[in-house]
């Protein structure tokens, strides 16, 4: 019987096991200052990778939101423009900060924030955008930035998903006015639970250093509020392994996504992922659209799919404005989210991460076929 073939699965090896063991071994295990060894190694890679002045790491994704929002001086009475067609973690993070999230809408192709929805929900109280890199495709992020600038606002780029996703010739992290980051598990680059945030500005990498270690300039000397927000030894070490791996990694994925292109592209049934002009995928997930369903019918194709052994995933099949604590609350603000709404019915995932080959791929794109016939 074939083994389940997992949606994204960690791709560890020799490197990593060996960077852990010799982190044990030294009994570092972390630093009070959240700026150990290991971990300054780590953001200097990071940035040299990105192409940003400087990388902060901390210990997750939500984290590093929430302290890019902080040292945007975002706030109580600030607005802040997000898809509702994302984790829920990116709008938690806003209102940890004290702000109010207003849901803008997505383009129908790449699931991204759309630029005339988030022209449509700008206040005067507006203070940031956060565009997310769905599913590993870059964001608008000429618009966002040009509308951003326009209005005094911040953009703190949602490139969780999106490591070594390149934005007309640059890479992801290098753009932004802040650039976030996650290491979960199941992400393209790994260090179990971890974060980044990159920028090039001087003054939010300070204020970014301060925020993740209680608000210190220097031990025992707190200027503002801040949290703990550190990166363990143990995690810089697994992510300075990963790093070197990532080019081949990504390789791995956009191989993989263009197997499932070609076997898929000739069903009328099915909305493949695109690639706009000047945007490159990172493939954390192959997204497609089933044409003219309801959230039923898509679940049932994905059943069908569990029960071949193909882990077929929803995302954000409820948005975050439908849940019932936003729903019940009144935290956020939306506008007219139709593209959200079909989304959430319309869409999954399929598999392309490192770990699978031609095999695995023509057995997932051969089973899918056959079974939306």
């Amino acid at each position: 019987m074939r083994e389940l073939i997992r949606i994204n699965q960690p791709f560890l090896g020799k490197e990593e096991i060996d960077s852990a063991v010799e982190v044990l071994r030294s009994g570092v295990l972390t630093d009070k200052s959240g700026m150990g060894p290991r971990v300054l190694e780590f953001e200097r890679s990071f940035a040299k990778y990105v192409g940003a002045k400087h990388a902060i790491a901390v210990v997750n994704g939500t984290a590093a939101l929430h302290a890019a929002l902080l040292a945007a001086e975002v706030g109580p009475g600030d607005e802040v423009i997000v898809p509702s067609f994302t984790f829920v973690g990116a709008v938690n993070a806003i209102v940890l900060a004290g702000a109010t999230p207003v849901f803008a809408d997505i383009d129908k192709d790449t699931f991204c924030l759309r630029t005339d929805s988030i022209e449509e929900v700008v206040t005067r109280k507006t203070k940031a955008i956060i565009p997310t890199d769905l599913f590993g495709l870059p964001s608008d992020l000429k618009a966002a930035t040009e509308l951003a600038k326009s209005k005094g606002m911040t953009v703190i780029e949602d490139a969780a998903q999106a490591h070594g996703a390149q934005y007309e010739g640059k890479r992801v992290g290098s753009v932004s006015d802040m650039t976030v980051f996650s290491f979960y598990a199941a992400k393209n680059l790994t260090t179990g639970e971890g974060g980044m945030i990159t920028t090039n500005d001087d003054e939010h990498a300070q204020a970014l250093r301060m925020i993740r270690s209680h608000g210190e300039q220097r031990p025992y000397w707190t200027v503002r509020l801040g949290h703990n927000y550190h990166m363990t030894e143990l995690a810089a070490a697994i992510g300075q392994a990963q790093l070197k791996k990532l080019p081949g990694f990504l390789e791995r994925r956009r191989k993989n996504a263009e197997l499932a292109t070609q076997k898929l592209e000739m069903s009328g049934k099915l909305i493949l992922p695109k690639e706009p002009e000047g945007r490159r995928h990172a493939w954390y997930v192959y997204t497609v659209r089933l044409r003219g369903v309801n959230a039923a019918k898509r679940n049932k194709i994905v059943d069908k799919l569990w029960n071949k052994n193909i882990e077929a995933a929803v995302y954000y099949s409820t948005p975050v404005h439908s849940t019932p604590f936003y729903r019940e609350s009144n935290l956020a603000r939306r506008g007219r989210l139709p593209e959200t709404e079909k989304a959430s019915r319309q869409v999954f995932s399929l598999p392309v991460h490192p770990r699978l080959g031609e095999e695995e791929m023509d057995y997932v794109a051969e089973t899918l076929r056959k079974t939306i016939a």
